[in-house]
């Protein structure tokens, strides 16, 4: 780093061992301001020589802190969250300073070759064959309807919204979102639209209001249970068909289908046979409209090497693959892609939403159980993502597709 790139530091001294080795960390800071505070109340403050986003950090166990990095990199950083050892009152856009910063703190996130290999081996046991497929859903959303109707809009959509303009309300958006995709495959009253991953039921709602006739699949037995009542009290049972199943065992042909970031849970090894299963699903000259998360191809080799966060506590066996990656399995799949739109931006938006109105129901999230490192593991989650999408080395892709 040069003279004109050094940050621009404020410090208290002496300072104790676990928090001299952090700051010196934080210090190679080259974009945007961290502020924060050491276990002895003491303010520290480093600014980047480059603009950027502020984040405050409270550090109360340094030390442990410490140690977790060393050997777990980030996803060390991460748990040292989750148990407490430090705090923000701003995950999103503290997550968001370190993202724009990751040219100064890679090499910190690294974990050792044995937290790599711990963290590598605990991935590769939660591999999404059919049995496993179900387990690694139920272990996220089975925590119950009642966990994500307090935080989720009305429409109990877990998907990026599409927002038409800054002040537009979430559930509106999400309708946007449902109506642009029906609009992409170009579904006609009266048509049958696959859905592979139908959530709590939002969009085959929307898509039978529009007249169409719904298959929708799920894994959830909670959601599954929730979104056959939701079908029920709006009258549309004889449209729409609700399932507990895995995709690899649906049959028969469909005009349309569908499948709303669901792709994300399928595993690397298993794209081929799910791309395989969208063109035999779909009638001739029939579309499918995908929307998935992808991750930068530059960052793909490194992350299928070292399980993130999100693989470890939030979606066991889950895999995000690139843009590129999507579009050759589309095309070894014998499909035609017509459209390729980012959605990303729209996701970081949504992530806002989403933990502005977890904090607000966390009396109610206690409530039902949950502690304080499963909030904080949330939290970081929605965090995390934000930051992936807001600083673009994540993204979501509607894909539209056709078979010839």
């Amino acid at each position: 780093m040069t003279d004109s790139q050094q940050a621009l530091i404020e410090l208290p001294s002496p300072l104790p061992l676990g928090s001299r080795i952090l700051l010196s960390w934080i210090s190679r800071l080259r974009r945007g301001r961290m502020e924060g505070q050491l276990p002895s109340g003491e303010p520290f403050v480093i600014q980047g020589a480059e603009p950027g986003p502020t984040g405050v950090m409270r550090l109360h166990r340094p030390l442990r802190m410490v140690a977790r990095i060393l050997t777990r990199g980030s996803v060390g950083f991460a748990e040292s969250y989750m148990a407490g050892e430090w705090s923000t009152p701003d995950i999103a856009h503290l997550l968001e300073l370190m993202q724009r910063n990751e040219d100064a703190y890679q090499q910190r996130m690294e974990p050792s070759w044995v937290g790599r290999l711990r963290l590598f081996l605990h991935h590769r046991r939660r591999k999404n064959t059919q049995r496993g497929s179900r387990r690694n859903i139920s272990a996220h959303y089975d925590l119950g309807n009642e966990f994500y109707r307090h935080w989720l809009d009305e429409t109990m959509t877990y998907s990026a919204a599409i927002f038409e303009y800054p002040e537009q309300p979430l559930a509106d958006a999400q309708r946007v979102k449902y109506r642009q995709l029906l609009d992409a495959i170009d579904a006609k009253p009266g048509e049958h639209v696959l859905e592979i991953g139908c959530g709590w039921g939002g969009f085959a709602l929307e898509a039978a209001q529009r007249g169409l006739r719904v298959t929708g699949l799920t894994l959830s037995t909670e959601q599954l249970a929730w979104a056959r009542r939701r079908v029920a009290d709006a009258g549309l049972s004889d449209q729409v068909d609700l399932r507990l199943q895995d995709y690899r065992d649906t049959r028969g042909q469909f005009d349309h289908a569908v499948s709303i970031e669901m792709l994300e849970a399928v595993g690397e090894a298993y794209w081929p046979a799910y791309f395989r299963m969208l063109h035999d699903r779909v009638k001739p000259g029939g579309t499918i409209g995908l929307h998935g998360i992808t991750i930068e191809e530059h960052r793909f080799e490194e992350y299928r090497r070292s399980p993130d966060f999100i693989q470890r506590y939030i979606f066991p066996g889950g895999m995000l693959p690139t843009v590129k990656r999507l579009v050759d399995e589309a095309r070894k799949a014998h499909m035609v892609v017509t459209e390729k739109t980012s959605l990303g931006q729209h996701y970081a938006d949504t992530l806002l939403q989403w933990d502005a109105r977890f904090v607000k129901a966390l009396p109610e999230i206690y409530r039902l159980g949950f502690d304080n490192r499963f909030v904080n593991m949330w939290r970081y989650y929605l965090g995390y993502c934000y930051s992936g999408f807001r600083t673009e080395s994540i993204d979501v892709m509607r894909l539209v597709m056709q078979r010839p």
